[in-house]
């Protein structure tokens, strides 16, 4: 790897006597790393399950490297959405963040989703995250992450910064800025980054940071905190993007981090952390929290949203699910979708999450739970909604064990064929791994007919 004579001098000057040791690291393969999901299992049940050898990742509790040659990508336990693969530097933002049930949570530029699967699950599927990626087409993919991932209480949204801020003024508990940027401390895992610094570099980052960072500032309520990161080691774009917003917006404040062993302070001793191939295992990574102080002790956040029930267009809705057989599949749920967060759009079933507000005029992606689509007037269940149970919560299931042949011919598509002592009346059936939801099927004499959405088959 080749690297930028320009960019080895601005190191030299950043790192002094440990240049030589960062360089060095250099060349050697970079780390990988998966992050369990906690609204599936916790890390000791995954510790006793998991396919490979793992170690813990010391920053963020349900994080771990995998052992040289494991596949997480390639195994069923990754289609049941158990964990995300993520490069173990990047955990440490979502973690930094320090999200709680029943907040608002915002996620700004959140593509392809690795942190806002994280923090999607610390929701414990209360509040709301909105998760947002000006491009559509990488949204695409941040949405699939999340409905794999079983989070409910989402909108995943299409928009630049400015148009969400006027609609979201005031209004997030905590706020993630994950900001585009150079990608300097990510040079080894992906070369292909050298050739756009060296036709960009940090300097064109720093306007479009400064906008974003800025728009966030709007979006934060009083007392709300906000963690700003990057994956480069460019001080114009970390410790010199958290100065610019400190002195624009009087009401910030830089929330002091600790860091962790490896971790270090940023530049002139500043509170935030950074993080250094050649002093933990990952790859460059930046991070620093701040708060909104309130004007008064008094102060509350700004509460806009509230979601308007439409009497009349909810009992049409209702009205055409009870004449689909939605209320027969819903019959078979431990604990039934509520009705009053219920909306039926371009046939489409949706559960809209607390706290969402129809009035909201935004391009989205997903408004909450997809629960299924009336199609012939006939409901059929999402793939969403398989993901987003528990084996338990659906009266009629079927799990086969990791090891069993069958489990990748579902994940391709096939129909599953049942063996001795397996059998189902007709109907809908949940199929699983180990117990763990992995799509639907409809019970066919002897066999399960397959359906597995099929943009997410194994390949």
């Amino acid at each position: 790897m080749r690297l930028p004579e320009l960019f080895l001098e601005q190191m030299k000057g950043l790192l002094a006597d440990t240049y030589d040791s960062w360089l060095e690291t250099c060349g050697q393969a970079a780390v990988q790393g998966i992050r369990v999901n906690p609204a599936k299992l916790m890390p000791g049940q995954w510790e006793r399950i998991s396919p490979w050898e793992i170690s813990p990742v010391l920053w963020n509790e349900n994080g771990y490297y995998c052992q040289e040659g494991s596949r997480p990508a390639r195994d069923v336990y990754y289609y049941a959405g158990l964990y995300y693969i993520q490069e173990p530097s990047a955990m440490a933002p979502g973690a930094v963040l320090g999200v709680e049930p029943g907040q608002k949570v915002l996620d700004l530029c959140a593509a392809p989703g690795g942190k806002s699967t994280q923090l999607g699950a610390e929701l414990q599927g209360e509040g709301l995250l909105v998760a947002n990626d000006i491009s559509a087409s990488r949204a695409k993919a941040l949405l699939k992450n999340l409905e794999m991932a079983g989070i409910k209480n989402i909108c995943v949204t299409a928009e630049e910064p400015k148009r969400l801020a006027q609609v979201f003024e005031g209004f997030f508990d905590k706020i993630l800025v994950d900001a585009p940027c150079s990608g300097e401390g990510m040079f080894r895992k992906e070369p292909e980054l050298i050739k756009s610094w060296q036709e960009r570099g940090p300097k064109y980052y720093v306007p479009v940071q400064r906008e974003i960072l800025k728009q966030a500032v709007r979006m934060l309520k009083p007392g709300g905190e906000l963690v700003y990161s990057t994956c480069t080691f460019s001080v114009e774009e970390d410790e010199e993007a958290v100065d610019w917003i400190l002195a624009e917006e009087p009401r910030m404040e830089l929330v002091a981090l600790k860091p962790w062993e490896g971790a270090c302070t940023g530049v002139a001793q500043k509170p935030v952390i950074r993080l250094f191939p050649h002093r933990i295992r990952g790859e460059g990574h930046f991070v620093a929290k701040l708060r909104k102080r309130r004007q008064t002790e008094e102060e509350p956040g700004q509460e806009k949203a509230c979601w308007i029930r439409e009497k009349d267009k909810r009992k049409e809705s209702l009205k055409l699910l009870e004449n689909s057989g939605y209320l027969e599949w819903e019959g078979l749920l431990a604990q039934p979708f509520d009705r009053d967060h219920l909306m039926v759009q371009d046939e489409q079933v949706y559960l809209l999450p607390e706290g969402f507000d129809k009035s909201w005029r935004l391009r989205y992606l997903r408004t909450g739970l997809l629960v299924g689509s009336v199609n012939r007037g006939r409901f059929e269940p999402s793939q969403a909604s398989a993901m987003a149970l528990r084996q338990g919560d659906f009266a009629r299931s079927f799990s086969m064990s990791r090891e069993d042949e069958r489990v990748i011919r579902y994940l391709k598509g096939e129909t599953i064929s049942l063996k001795e002592g397996e059998s189902f009346s007709k109907g809908w059936v949940l199929v699983c791994v180990d117990g763990f939801p992995l799509g639907w099927a409809k019970a066919a004499g002897s066999g399960l007919k397959n359906k597995y959405y099929p943009g997410w088959r194994w390949m």
